[in-house]
């Protein structure tokens, strides 16, 4: 399937979630990544902060539990350039304000380089059989995990349950992920 229509399609069943469903699945994924990863091999963890209005996935979920249960692994978030992401670490304290897209960034804080991150956890809308995802196309999340080391842990975060078969219009600036984690269970890719 093209990324443009499975964008889009994805991007409507999106808005057609609850916001109880959104809540649960996003639960359901929190407890999906602790039971499978082993954090304690982490320092610093970058996380996509949700755009509520979009559905997305509730990464405080696993944000708040690793202030809670790690407090020695160092949290990493976005902030939207024009054409970049850069990273800027993430505490409690931290105060976030709202960019013009609805997502909350770090207004602030100490920045960070992708070469300093362990483990990126990615947001998405869908993926395939390959570890392939499919964004909102603006590119960000693949010229960031391009600049990443090459042992840094990749782990896409999808409502979805399943993989659709095969995006067929990847290219060779589409950076494939390790890991998907879903409400039911972790995908491996590579």
């Amino acid at each position: 399937m093209l990324k443009t229509t499975l964008r889009r399609k994805m991007l409507q069943k999106r808005q057609e979630y609850t916001p109880e469903e959104v809540t649960i699945r996003s639960q359901e994924i929190c407890r999906q990544f602790f039971s499978f990863f082993s954090i304690n091999n982490f320092k610093i963890i970058h996380s996509f902060l949700p755009i509520a209005s979009k559905n997305e996935v509730n990464t405080w979920f696993i944000i708040e539990r690793l202030r809670a249960d790690f407090p020695r692994i160092t949290l990493a978030v976005p902030v939207t350039d024009t054409q970049t992401l850069s990273h800027y670490l993430l505490s409690s304290e931290t105060k976030l304000l709202l960019n013009q897209w609805g997502i909350p960034e770090p207004n602030g804080a100490e920045p960070v380089t992708p070469q300093d991150l362990d483990l990126v956890l990615v947001p998405l809308l869908a993926f395939d059989e390959k570890g392939h995802r499919v964004g909102y196309g603006k590119g960000y999340y693949d010229r960031f995990l391009a600049e990443c080391r090459p042992d840094t842990v990749t782990v896409g975060l999808s409502l979805e349950e399943e993989p659709v078969l095969l995006i067929s219009d990847v290219d060779e600036k589409d950076i494939s992920l390790q890991f998907i984690t879903t409400p039911s269970k972790v995908y491996q890719f590579h």
